[in-house]
């Protein structure tokens, strides 16, 4: 069976697999179409695109960019977009330096708590430029603090916890500019994570249609059957495209695999031509 993933992360933001790694684990579960996705960077697409051409896998350029709505992160997720579209390096550039202004904070919290660790161990352990909390789960999983990223976030790193501090973010609508200014397709990323209701949600994305939003992503490794009902009949309702990936990390979601989410995700390829299409006339 064909498969798209349409949204993944590597080690150039907070994935634990390199952009080749990636690629053969989207060979391995039978992808044709991949799109990388890494928070705020794009450097992850060239060694991605290379190794693809040894498996005919085609990769779709993406990004996927955090906005700040009604004080929780929202992510927007960009896809065919031109990485050396101007501006669009600054743009994410600035995004990145907001982590690295957060993430020493973090940090403090953390050591207040009496827990030994170091900002510098978080980035030699990242290895990129593209530093999150992530990482930091990953060094408390090291030195055994946590057994997994999840208590880590439970217990430390997520909004209301004790280590959590929040950090500058453009607006869903600057996030949508961002991303058509580089010629891409704006989609917003796993909508179950809105802290919004049915209805409120709805109005949030007939709001961002306006601002140029192109499409909802459906097809989630986390969403149920009913979430998937819901957001399907939401982009009908509003004329959106859909899309789908499995927000594979590695490591600190060790439970979903590039492909097949936690091993029941399908994207249909019939939703590739459609995007195609959108990016085309752009």
């Amino acid at each position: 069976m064909n498969r798209l993933d349409l949204h993944v992360h590597t080690t150039h933001s907070d994935g634990s697999s390199t952009p080749a790694e990636v690629v053969r684990l989207a060979h391995k579960s039978g992808v044709t179409a991949l799109a990388i996705t890494d928070h705020d960077i794009t450097s992850g697409l060239a060694e991605a695109t290379t190794t693809a051409q040894q498996f005919g896998i085609e990769i779709i350029p993406g990004v996927e960019i955090s906005s700040m709505f009604s004080d929780s992160e929202l992510h927007m997720l960009g896809y065919f977009l031109d990485p050396q579209a101007p501006g669009l390096h600054e743009r994410l550039t600035a995004l990145r330096e907001s982590r690295h202004l957060r993430n020493p904070q973090i940090i403090e919290r953390l050591q207040a708590l009496a827990i030994d660790i170091t900002y510098e161990e978080v980035r030699t352990l990242a290895g990129t430029d593209a530093v999150g909390r992530p990482h930091i789960a990953r060094v408390l999983m090291e030195k055994g603090v946590v057994a997994t990223a999840k208590e880590a976030f439970d217990r430390f790193l997520a909004e209301g916890r004790p280590a959590y501090v929040p950090r500058r973010l453009p607006s869903p609508t600057e996030a949508i500019q961002w991303i058509k200014a580089a010629k891409g397709l704006a989609v917003l990323a796993h909508p179950t994570w809105i802290k919004t209701t049915a209805g409120t949600l709805t109005d949030l994305v007939r709001q961002l249609k306006a601002d140029g939003l192109d499409g909802v992503e459906v097809h989630y490794s986390t969403h149920t059957a009913q979430q998937t009902r819901e957001y399907l009949g939401l982009a009908k309702q509003l004329g959106l495209l859909v899309t789908g990936g499995s927000d594979f990390h590695g490591l600190t979601k060790p439970d979903i695999e590039v492909g097949i989410g936690k091993g029941a995700l399908h994207v249909p390829e019939s939703l590739l031509p459609k995007l195609k299409d959108a990016a085309a006339r752009l």
